[in-house]
């Protein structure tokens, strides 16, 4: 399977470059997969395809300010991203310069209220940082840090918890499960009257998530491994809703690749955490998830092969036309897709 069986066209001017003033305002593209049906409704409607008994699963990771402008010891600019904690004061991280943040070298944020050290060379040129501070590390970083938003957003977000789902709740993303951005507190209290059930997985998003694939043959492609979580709760859930012949509607490629992670064979869900690699693309046959809400996503990428994965390439990519000859909203802050 080639890298180019997942490429499109988009117009520039169609790549979100600003949140809604309303969350469940964007519109929504609703794809009936027995029928190959395309309806074109606005987020807030989603009600009417989600029946009594049906569950929604949700992500409730939440981002962490993770990008740190700092001085290195000579004076010059730069600039650390936390992608993942490996103990208190560690962390797996992407810096630049590289060339210049080699170990040893250090570079002070806040005039020295934060100071990273570079202890060591990872993976793929990244960097295993050890931080050193007084007081409390995360007060320091919702402080000094930055929200990572993706390099196609070049807006400044005015307000940080637009980049975060209103269930957001355990800290550790560095980046946002955009899928579940439409939703307000007001849209999921309509749809708990309904009788629809919510759960929550937790799944920190690394970057390993967008990376670009840079193998022609995808299979040749290494993902990274995120941390994921399900809890007791959620599985007895979502097994429940499942035993009883209600749907299991995953918010987000995020909550299907940890519920697909933490799925036996038997299409029972597990509760536990793990780090998982797992690589969704055309062919994979899916364990548990029956429908899906999710964004439209980034040419060659993982995400738009799981959703192929989940439908069908050709029918995708047909859709993906149609939403660009509609002008809908890509990527982060875009549109939403529903596929049932």
């Amino acid at each position: 399977m080639k890298l180019s069986d997942f490429n499109y066209d988009l117009p520039k001017e169609l790549i979100a470059q600003d949140p809604l003033e309303n969350r469940s305002d964007s519109r929504l593209m609703v794809i009936h997969r027995d029928t190959d049906a395309i309806e074109h409704r606005i987020f807030r409607e989603i009600g009417e395809y989600i029946s009594p008994g049906d569950i929604l699963v949700m992500n409730d990771t939440r981002v962490i300010p993770a990008r740190l402008i700092g001085v290195r010891e000579s004076g010059g600019a730069a600039e650390i991203l936390l992608l993942k904690r490996l103990d208190i004061d560690r962390w797996d991280a992407i810096v630049r310069p590289g060339k210049k943040l080699r170990p040893g070298a250090k570079v002070s944020f806040g005039e020295g209220k934060l100071v990273g050290e570079i202890e060591e060379v990872a993976e793929e040129g990244n960097r295993i940082v050890r931080f050193h501070y007084d007081g409390v590390f995360e007060s320091i970083l919702d402080e000094l840090g930055q929200m990572p938003l993706p390099p196609y957003i070049t807006h400044k977000l005015q307000d940080k918890e637009r980049y975060q789902t209103v269930y957001a709740k355990h800290e550790g993303s560095a980046a946002a499960p955009t899928a579940g951005l439409h939703f307000t507190k007001e849209l999921l209290k309509e749809l708990e009257e309904k009788g629809v059930e919510t759960a929550f997985v937790t799944l920190h998003v690394g970057l390993g998530t967008f990376r670009p694939v840079k193998t022609e043959n995808i299979l040749e492609h290494h993902m990274h491994t995120e941390y994921c979580e399900v809890s007791k709760e959620t599985a007895e859930k979502v097994n429940r809703v499942k035993e009883r012949g209600g749907r299991v509607i995953a918010v987000g490629t995020t909550s299907v690749r940890t519920l697909e992670s933490m799925t036996e064979e038997d299409g029972v869900l597990r509760a536990g955490s793990r780090d998982t690699d797992i690589f969704i693309y055309p062919g994979y046959r899916f364990k548990l998830v029956d429908s899906l809400i999710t964004n439209f996503h980034l040419p060659e990428s993982t995400l738009l092969m799981l959703v192929s994965a989940f439908y069908d390439r050709e029918k995708i990519l047909s859709a993906y036309s149609e939403a660009v000859q509609e002008k809908y909203r890509f990527f982060s802050f875009g549109d939403a897709m529903l596929i049932l």
